[in-house]
């Protein structure tokens, strides 16, 4: 792996990471205040709106953002076309929204979502004037900005978020915040960017990444109404209030993994495109990447499940405590994020999004057990469901690897199996600590005392190579704060 190619890498996840924290860390944060001050009912109201914004963005997206990352060298008219072609579909659909929006709030029975809809929908136009921006930050790899406005984003519309919870706004409070988050990314992203729109529309433009980002739309739209349908299910088959405690639960869960996701996908896949022509490499940091995410997602998401029960209800109070056991499931699935993203960005680079197409409507068939059960059963039963699903998913996505670049299922196992057996054990060890009758307090002090000195400990008994990469470069790094 060549000298600039790990530069960047290294300087991409480390700035991505630092995006990822203040995009999701403080806004982590305002939550666990805001959940203090709201009920699960309102959450639960909120939540019911997140499937249709973000099917839609996922629409306005349209795939294009994949194609433009991909493609080698990407003119001015490629970027103009994208952004009227985004710009065009986000208008359509906020109309769409509104005119529905009497007929969801019929739906779920919540009135207020006649109001909320209209206005949420705004997200998708506001979204649609940035893609193009991100785009080249992410092509040039460059999250150092993106980081920069991430944080004048999470602070600012927090402040605004908590603020109008304690002036009793209820959930006018989270519609704020996720509205003024959105404006603030834009104005910065705008602002930092010397790229503006010109009155230019290729037709070839678009033929040529619509035919690639169309089968990636397709992919993304299905998994994305997947992903989010759970939120209408447990809506609509369980209660607002119960469904407010599965997206608190889900959002412990989303710190960990759907970021650590993000940063893997927003770095890996503009790094890896760039290699695309040299196999050997390619396939090299392809199996670095594997082994790198997994032994930080293991780790993180199960000590997350581990320390569940006293994190939530230190944080956010005994009201949330049904939050816990689905916490607890949604992390054994969660660690399967990063691995399969990985996986479907090889075949990308393949240009074979027709395959991920396929794959996406065949592993969405057979998702369909999963909400039969939450139909009979309650709402962890279809979470433990859907855990043997996710496992199925990477067999799928992994499936493809060993058919192109020789790395595939068995072999990716073979490499992330001691990496899953040091995590499993320190999860187990400091779980047991809950059974002791120590204060919630030093409960979760005992644990992470305990985590700090088993994981390092494991890793350095069975001397795994990527273990110590990943750790020769953290005190690379300390050394140069200290200095």
């Amino acid at each position: 792996m060549g000298s600039s190619i790990k530069t960047k890498a290294i300087n991409g996840i480390k700035w991505s990471f630092i995006d990822n924290l203040a995009n999701s860390g403080i806004t982590f944060l305002v939550g666990i205040l805001l959940a203090r001050l709201l009920s699960p009912k309102e959450f639960g109201i909120f939540g019911l709106i997140t499937l249709f914004i973000a099917i839609s963005n996922s629409i306005v997206d349209g795939g294009f953002a994949t194609a433009l990352i991909r493609k080698d060298n990407v003119t001015d008219k490629d970027y103009n076309t994208v952004f009227y072609c985004n710009l065009a579909i986000a208008i359509l659909l906020m109309i769409v929204l509104i005119l529905c929006s009497n007929s969801i709030a019929l739906f779920f029975k919540e009135p207020i979502l006649r109001s909320i809809m209209p206005l949420m929908s705004i997200l998708l136009v506001i979204n649609a004037f940035t893609i193009i921006q991100r785009t080249i930050f992410i092509k040039k790899i460059d999250f150092k900005t993106q980081a920069k406005i991430s944080l004048i984003a999470s602070v600012g519309s927090g402040a605004i978020g908590i603020s109008m919870a304690l002036l009793n706004f209820g959930v006018w409070s989270l519609v704020a915040q996720q509205l003024s988050r959105q404006v603030l990314l834009s104005f910065f992203l705008w602002a930092y960017s010397n790229w503006r729109p010109s009155l230019i529309f290729s037709n070839k433009s678009f033929n040529e990444l619509f035919g690639f980002g169309s089968k990636i739309l397709l992919a993304n739209l299905v998994n994305t109404f997947y992903l989010n349908i759970f939120l209408s299910i447990i809506g609509k088959l369980y209660s607002t209030e119960q469904l407010g405690k599965y997206t608190r639960a889900d959002q412990f869960n989303t710190i960990f993994t759907n970021n650590l996701t993000m940063i893997i996908q927003k770095v890996s896949f503009p790094m890896l495109s760039s290699i695309q022509n040299d196999r050997e490499r390619l396939v090299f940091l392809f199996r670095k990447t594997l082994i790198y995410s997994s032994i930080v997602t293991f780790g993180l998401v199960l000590s997350l499940a581990a320390v569940a029960k006293p994190l939530i209800l230190i944080l956010i109070g005994a009201k949330w405590i049904d939050s816990v056991i689905y916490l607890q499931i949604m992390c054994f699935y969660g660690i399967l994020y990063p691995l399969s993203i990985v996986n479907l960005n090889m075949l990308n680079i393949q240009g074979r999004s027709d395959l991920i197409l396929k794959m996406e409507v065949i592993k969405k068939f057979l998702f369909i057990p999963v909400f039969i059960v939450g139909f009979y059963f309650e709402l962890k039963y279809m979470l433990l469901a859907a855990v043997a699903f996710y496992y199925i998913e990477f067999l799928f996505n992994s499936y493809f690897a060993e058919r192109f670049f020789s790395y595939g299922t068995w072999k990716q196992i073979k490499d992330l199996f001691p990496v899953f057996l040091i995590s499993i054990f320190v999860a187990i060890s400091i779980w047991s600590l809950t059974l002791l009758s120590f204060t919630l307090i030093w409960t979760i002090v005992l644990q992470f005392i305990l985590l700090m000195i088993l994981f390092p400990l494991c890793y350095e008994i069975i001397g795994q190579p990527e273990y110590n990469e990943l750790k020769q470069y953290l005190l690379i790094q300390v050394k140069k704060i200290i200095n």
